[in-house]
């Protein structure tokens, strides 16, 4: 679209916008009536460790919402010359899973506690056997089950048990709901219904029960809609905590709040049935659309939805780039020590593009880049740890190179059951995300990691907050009937199936040498883990 046009879209209040809350960035993005992006705002931000648990502050919470708007506000206005007043639709995504309870005044009751937390293992141990499902233990269900089993004097006064995008959504709408493919992230989805699955709900309400709480889980949870249903408008209350300026009007709709999981999928036009995306940041995590359910029960699947309630299988792992960019500001440092200072984004593309050049085996070098604990490997805490044999080959090369296959590693290890033990298809696999900034390298490796070919569309780099709009965009912009898969191969990519790589054969047998000698190394991590404290 030209800049008029842009211009009449914004004044006209036909612009759609979304805002997602990732793990390290705050991002507003603003489309016009070609679902591209016309402005954008956001802000960087960190979880805390506080007192064992990694957290947010809510007040951090719309520190950053605000100053992400005020910035994609000020862009409109500086490049198209008129106020942002009105909007065709919103709609607000986040980090999925995590635990954040509210008594009956809206008070939050124990510190949020996000995806990262590994404190679960028993609640999500019990839970999976009681229901035959696999219960992870990032997730909302397993969160507030281990606080019961904690004896936690918090849980008797729950009154509203929601996540990060459910938080937002409420208080600027006053609507309790989540989009289903967020909602499945706190409790299992009855495929057939589309809603929270009634016979596993009657089972926990029994477990509540017999440990004294009267409260019934359907009161707790939120409501669920699909993709396109309509989610509540902003309050004024809404308008002015989202603009303090006072400048954006009320009454403008809001579609389901989602999951970075369901944005991803949007973004990547991975939302039918034997296609799945690779989502690579602070965590990585695949997302395979079905056609059938799995075999049985694996602790390492989570089964989750699209967001319009399709199945997906859904491997996560928490760990992903976090270690790349501690050692990447590490060299910043040394750079700095010798005169030549650069900044991160050219330390880290340095990093990237060198890991091109180094043995298609790392040449012996292995790396753990576990912050935190990762289930998938048994691990409930995590210690960063790069380790050599004497011999083994250590250049910067190898060593950058192994810094990109530790983190996939984890995230294979999963793949593999689908791919090799469920047999099953996938016709596209895209990519997107900060592992993939760096042109052909993210790519080329995680290919190689996944046996599988990797496509990554222009458009990757828009992420979760403009997959976020098109949702909003679906809402409003649908015809009668017409699926969102449809809405997004027709309107939005136009068959638009981005740049394919397919996997080396040199890049798969080095992987395949480094993922054996990582697997045998797993103990090496578990002793860091018990002897650091």
């Amino acid at each position: 679209m030209e800049t008029n046009q842009i211009r009449q879209v914004i004044a006209e209040g036909k612009a759609v916008l979304g805002i997602e809350l990732g793990s390290t960035r705050i991002k507003a993005v603003l489309i016009g009536t070609d679902h591209a992006p016309v402005a954008q705002g956001s802000y960087d931000w960190e979880n805390r460790y506080e007192d064992g648990v990694w957290t947010y502050h809510l007040e951090d919470v719309w520190a950053g919402i605000q100053e992400s708007y005020r910035k994609l506000a000020g862009e409109v206005q500086e490049k198209y010359g008129v106020a942002l007043t009105k909007l065709g639709a919103i709609g607000f995504s986040a980090m999925m899973h995590g635990y954040m309870a509210f008594d009956k005044a809206g008070n939050l009751l124990a510190p949020f506690r996000t995806w990262r937390n590994t404190m679960t293992e028993q609640a999500a141990k019990e839970l999976t056997e009681l229901f035959h499902f696999n219960i992870p233990q990032r997730w909302s269900i397993a969160h507030l089950y281990q606080a019961m089993l904690n004896g936690e004097g918090h849980v008797k006064d729950i009154d509203h048990l929601t996540t990060l995008a459910g938080y937002v959504h409420w208080r600027l709408t006053g609507k309790k709901v989540l989009g289903v493919g967020e909602a499945s992230g706190m409790f299992p989805i009855d495929s057939g219904t589309g809603l929270y699955d009634s016979g596993m709900m009657a089972q926990f309400d029994a477990l509540a029960a017999e440990k004294g709480y009267s409260w019934k889980l359907k009161d707790l949870l939120p409501g669920v809609l699909q993709a396109g249903e309509a989610a509540g408008r902003l309050t004024p209350e809404g308008a002015k905590r989202l603009d303090p300026t006072g400048t954006l009007e009320s009454g403008i709709p809001l579609c389901p709040p989602e999951g970075d999981a369901g944005t991803g999928m949007a973004a990547t036009n991975s939302v039918a049935a034997r296609t799945g995306n690779i989502s690579a940041g602070t965590s990585v995590f695949a997302m395979v659309v079905l056609e059938k359910a799995l075999s049985k029960v694996y602790p390492e699947i989570d089964m989750v939805t699209t967001p319009t309630g399709k199945p997906v299988a859904m491997v996560h792992c928490n760990n992903c780039t976090s270690d790349i960019n501690a050692w990447a500001e590490l060299l910043r440092g040394f750079a700095a020590a010798i005169g030549a200072p650069c900044s991160m984004p050219k330390a880290l593309d340095t990093m990237f593009y060198a890991a091109l050049e180094g043995d298609a085996d790392c040449g012996g070098l292995l790396s753990y880049n576990y912050f935190s604990g990762e289930p998938i490997t048994g691990l409930e805490e995590g210690r960063p740890l790069f380790v050599r044999m004497p011999d083994a080959k250590f250049s910067f090369a190898n060593f950058a190179r192994a810094q990109l296959f530790s983190a996939v590693a984890t995230l294979k290890l999963g793949m593999d059951i689908l791919l090799e033990q469920e047999q099953v298809k996938i016709d596209s696999l895209l990519g997107h995300g900060g592992f993939f900034k760096a042109t052909g390298v993210g790519q080329k490796l995680m290919a190689a990691a996944m046996s599988t070919p990797v496509s990554v569309m222009e458009t990757a780099g828009e992420g979760g907050p403009w997959g976020m709009a098109l949702l909003a965009a679906y809402m409003v912009r649908r015809e009668q009937g017409e699926a969102l898969e449809d809405y997004l191969s027709g309107k939005v990519f136009a068959g638009n199936k981005g740049q394919q790589v397919a996997p080396d054969s040199a890049d798969m047998e080095g992987f395949a040498k480094f993922i054996k000698a990582y697997t045998a190394g797993l103990a090496a991590e578990k002793a860091a883990v018990k002897a650091m404290r």
